[in-house]
């Protein structure tokens, strides 16, 4: 028998019982098109977040003491965490030495401002407030979405991050005015010249409500010292410098600043600073990839529990199958099937139902993917490796499905056969 005259007969047989065929397909379909959602969603997320890493900030080496920015990713590159959480130990000897360094194109400093509260008219925002200095140069082009950034060492103008516009029920645009209340002061008015979706070297930006002021003057009036082995005196100090590079040359410069914080610097001979970090944009976005692809097979292989359910779907439709048409299989034995053509047909049918069910699953999975990607406003992204791994599982769910089933079929004895009512 010829495996399109296979297919043919095993097509007819699946069309004569549609219901019941449909029903056994449907396990296989939501196992598919599971899988395809996480994975078409998960990749879309991974591929807009990794972009948008590597679109503004392709040039930048992070410089960090203490465990700022980076946290641990199980092993992998580390991800960002948080500013706040870093011991001020870079001084301002350390950055105009890193400005000296051969390919630096600007050195930006940044640090925590202490403060208990921020007040936007009548409305406070107490939690979770973090008031950040940094220079004009630590917003690149594009970042500032409405105004502009501020100048240096200029008083009373202040720039937030999308976030923390959202955080207040008030429309805050630019020209409003915002109260700061100091730690260690008294409160200061300050007029928003900006609002920014993000910053150098700033991966927290996008989700932590973050307010930034100039440097100049407030981080000497309100930041961190540290004392300076080199100099003798307590200068500024701070958590973070993000430094500029050609794109070309990232991997040389951050060689020779690693090389300087970690043998030459005030940062490293500070009191509690274990260590000092400098990492690569490239090292960030690495560990970004290793964290979002490991949540996308984790949640990918919800579908594969479905799969699970929907090959026992079909093992237990061809095992009925069998036993309706032990008759018409002793009347193919009788004239002339072997025993690998009757196999043949009855995994063709398990074949055709994996088929079916990759062919439904697949474009179900994608729409229902592009819509959670619209509705989480990311671009969306094909996966196709997994669209070839949901239509491999789907076929070879009904392989493996089905491969008792027809070994069974073939092992019946043709005389019983012809004798079965």
């Amino acid at each position: 028998m010829k495996l399109r005259d296979s297919l043919r007969l095993a097509g007819r047989s699946l069309a004569g019982h549609r219901l019941r065929s449909a029903l056994t397909v449907v396990g296989i379909v939501i196992g598919i098109s599971t899988v395809v959602i996480f994975a078409s969603f998960g990749t879309s997320v991974q591929t807009d977040v990794v972009g948008e890493f590597e679109d503004t900030a392709a040039s930048e080496i992070i410089v960090t003491s203490g465990d700022v920015g980076f946290g641990d990713s199980s092993g992998g590159p580390p991800i960002p965490t948080d500013l706040l959480d870093g011991i001020p130990a870079v001084t301002d000897y350390d950055v105009e030495q890193l400005g000296g360094i051969d390919g630096v194109e600007a050195v930006i400093p940044s640090g925590p401002i202490d403060a208990d509260a921020v007040t936007v008219g009548e409305e406070t925002l107490a939690r979770g407030v973090q008031v950040t200095a940094i220079p004009p140069a630590g917003f690149a082009e594009g970042d500032i979405i409405t105004g502009e950034p501020f100048e240096s060492g200029a008083r009373g103008e202040i720039v937030l991050t999308e976030t923390a516009v959202e955080r207040f029920e008030a429309n805050v645009t630019v020209g409003d005015t915002v109260t700061v209340d100091y730690a260690d002061a008294s409160p200061e008015e300050f007029t928003v010249v900006g609002v920014t979706g993000s910053v150098r070297g700033g991966f927290s930006s996008a989700f932590s409500p973050i307010f930034y002021v100039p440097i100049e003057p407030y981080y000497a009036e309100h930041g961190s010292t540290a004392p300076s082995a080199s100099q003798g005196v307590d200068q500024r100090a701070f958590p973070q410098v993000t430094l500029v590079a050609p794109p070309d040359r990232v991997t040389d410069v951050q060689a020779d600043v690693e090389r300087y914080m970690t043998e030459d610097s005030d940062a490293i001979r500070v009191e509690n600073v274990n260590d000092v970090t400098v990492q690569s944009t490239a090292d960030i976005v690495d560990g970004i990839e290793s964290v979002l692809a490991d949540v996308i097979r984790l949640v990918s292989g919800i579908g594969l529990l479905a799969l699970l359910v929907g090959a026992f779907g079909i093992a237990n439709i061809m095992l009925v199958s069998v036993t309706e048409r032990t008759k018409e299989i002793g009347i193919m034995k009788a004239t002339g099937a072997r025993n690998r053509e009757v196999m043949g047909l009855f995994l063709g049918e398990a074949v055709l139902l994996g088929l079916a069910g990759a062919v439904v699953g697949i474009p179900l999975g994608l729409a229902v993917g592009y819509g959670a990607a619209v509705y989480a406003e990311v671009g969306f992204t094909v996966p196709i490796i997994w669209l070839v791994v949901a239509a491999g599982m789907g076929i070879a769910t009904g392989v493996v499905a089905g491969l008792y089933p027809a070994w069974r079929a073939a092992r019946v004895d043709p005389i019983d056969a012809l004798r079965y009512e």
